[in-house]
């Protein structure tokens, strides 16, 4: 392969090119070959602005009803209560996953764990909205 070859050449060309540059602050393990230009940078940024932009639109023609997880939950909890073998014989517990992902990806577009201050799942409103609901089911399965 080709571009096996190419690496090692290049990194051998730059150690050369530092060393006759007289760079003495590079270590070696560290590679800058990741590093984005601030052109890439800018880039980047613009992309991931035009993809949170479009995000924030995604649900704007929905009820408020059925795009806020907290809401749906309550009306399957609703449901249960006050017709529960309906409730059994739907397979709500299989259908809510398929059902709860669109709004959570769209939760979760902004959600970076690689950043210093970022929010832990568990803290996040829609996992705290369905952490009630499965402790409302398992309180009213144990009775």
């Amino acid at each position: 392969d080709s571009s096996s070859e190419f690496i090692p050449k290049c990194r051998t060309c730059r150690r050369q090119a530092r060393e006759h540059s007289g760079e003495g602050d590079h270590h070696e393990g560290l590679s800058s070959d990741e590093e984005l230009t601030p052109t890439e940078v800018d880039e980047f940024q613009k992309r991931k602005d035009n993809v949170l932009e479009d995000s924030r639109k995604i649900f704007e023609d929905v009820h408020a009803d059925f795009c806020d997880i907290r809401k749906i939950l309550l009306k399957f909890q609703e449901w249960k209560e006050k017709f529960p073998d309906s409730y059994c014989d739907a397979y709500i517990s299989f259908c809510l996953p398929k059902l709860l992902n669109p709004l959570i990806r769209v939760q979760l577009i902004s959600w970076n764990p690689l950043e210093q201050n970022f929010t832990e799942l568990e803290e996040m409103p829609w996992f705290r909205a369905i952490e009630e609901f499965s402790d409302a089911e398992n309180e009213s399965e144990s009775k």
